[in-house]
């Protein structure tokens, strides 16, 4: 497989989703050195992340006119949610994966931590937290730093540690490739990737998105503008985006911007399918255990 030629999926993801907050996914592919992304789905249940994840998109019917050799070629998907915990955090809670660097321990944690409930998850952490001082009280992973992302073991604001709860056993058990991981089917594989990384190379600290559709401004709509013009003018990745003009239009109205952040992840997964032979672009040595965020460069 060359994933090149993969289809490039770029999944902004919901713990619990429905139609009001779906798992939000762009399709692209290659067209030359552009990135063309051809389509936006909502995807309402986590049936139907599990299955796109088994499938790929052409599941879901809509990809007719891609037919040939890309309906063989698998996926490479950039998924904006966390795909492991702090080496602290396992390390001192003495969970599975513990003392372990081989790819059975990132399979072992997350089949340990699927088994939790969220109320366990949220005293759990909690307790960690309130046993630690001001300003250390969450335990980070080394992504977090360079990328600016919230810890994963965060229960709101955003819940992440939940998003990993739903999702992380689907990855397990769909068996998809992540590089440092999980040895899975190559010709399908998954990156954890974080859109915020990207939107502050472009905007700073401007908000363009809320979750209140009541809560949508001028300066919000013109931040998500200038963030589709700079994917459009290729200032990040040195990578051009092409959105087609109907899609342009929903990605401008939508306050929540879900689909604008799945098309960030796609633009992640098309760099790093560009990469693919050089552990597609991330570091050579990962922390089974933590994972790293695709397109963020160590410190």
């Amino acid at each position: 497989m060359n994933p090149e030629n993969s289809r490039l999926l770029g999944i902004d993801f919901s713990s619990s989703p429905s139609k009001k907050k779906p798992v939000a996914v762009a399709v692209g592919q290659w067209q030359g050195a552009v990135l063309a992304v051809d389509e936006l789905m909502s995807l309402t249940t986590l049936a139907e992340f599990e299955t796109l994840l088994k499938e790929g998109p052409q599941a879901f019917g809509k990809f007719e006119r891609a037919a040939g050799p890309l309906e063989q070629l698998g996926f490479v998907a950039a998924i904006d949610m966390p795909f492991g915990l702090s080496r602290k955090l396992v390390e001192g809670l003495k969970w599975p994966g513990a003392g372990r660097t081989d790819f059975q321990a990132w399979s072992d944690l997350i089949n340990f931590y699927s088994k939790l409930s969220r109320e366990q998850i949220r005293a759990t952490f909690k307790a960690w937290c309130d046993a630690r001082p001001v300003g250390h009280k969450f335990a980070h992973r080394d992504c977090d730093g360079p990328a600016g992302s919230s810890p994963s073991m965060k229960w709101v604001n955003p819940p992440v540690a939940y998003m990993l709860h739903a999702g992380a056993p689907l990855l397990m058990k769909a068996g998809v490739h992540i590089p440092g991981m999980q040895r899975g089917d190559k010709t399908r594989v998954a990156l954890e990737a974080y859109p915020g990384y990207l939107a502050r190379k472009v905007l700073n600290r401007a908000s363009y998105k809320s979750d209140d559709p009541k809560k949508d401004t001028a300066d919000r709509r013109m931040a998500r503008s200038e963030l589709l013009c700079a994917l459009e003018e290729g200032m990040l990745f040195g990578i051009k985006v092409q959105v087609r003009p109907y899609l342009r239009a929903k990605l401008l109205d939508d306050v929540k911007a879900d689909h604008l952040d799945a098309v960030l992840c796609c633009l992640v997964a098309a760099w790093a399918a560009k990469r693919a032979d050089s552990h597609y672009g991330l570091p050579k040595l990962i922390d089974p255990v933590e994972g790293w965020i695709a397109g963020v460069p160590p410190l």
